[in-house]
């Protein structure tokens, strides 16, 4: 039996993350503006749970993006398929973490795909020459998460 995931990625600032995430993967940030209304008119929550960014209503604190193929319940805006949440946590990043994406772009694109990552925010840590992959780098999101592009 296979069972249905999500990565949950704790941050200072979800919907800021979740846009950078969205723009580098080509993802898109869920609006969960239909069940956001529906709740609210039935005083199932409260306005100061609510945030709005670009138009979307959501949950404050969370965020999330799917893949434009995957399926969603358009009742709610959830993603049925792959999807990154990014929830608020009150303490700051303080190690490196034991769970990151590898991001792979077009063969020999590789400094086109690390110059769009920096465009979106991310930086550079370190480059890579080894392993089965090639050429590949270290970088961190805006909020200091590491990942690979290669």
């Amino acid at each position: 039996m296979t069972l249905d995931w999500k990565l949950v990625i704790d941050t200072r600032n979800a919907p800021a993350l979740a846009d950078f995430w969205a723009a580098a993967l080509g993802y898109e940030v869920e609006d969960n503006s239909p069940l956001i209304e529906r709740l609210l008119a039935a005083g199932q929550v409260r306005d100061e749970q609510i945030a709005t960014w670009d138009g979307r209503k959501g949950f404050r604190g969370f965020a999330a993006i799917r893949h434009p193929d995957d399926p969603y319940d358009p009742a709610t805006g959830i993603g049925q398929g792959r999807r990154l949440l990014f929830q608020d946590v009150p303490e700051a990043k303080s190690v490196k973490n034991r769970l990151h994406l590898d991001l792979r772009g077009e063969p020999g694109g590789l400094e086109k795909l690390v110059a769009r990552l920096e465009s979106l925010g991310a930086t550079r840590v370190e480059e890579q020459q080894q392993g089965p992959v090639g050429h590949w780098w270290i970088m961190r999101d805006p909020e200091g998460n590491e990942f690979c592009a290669g």
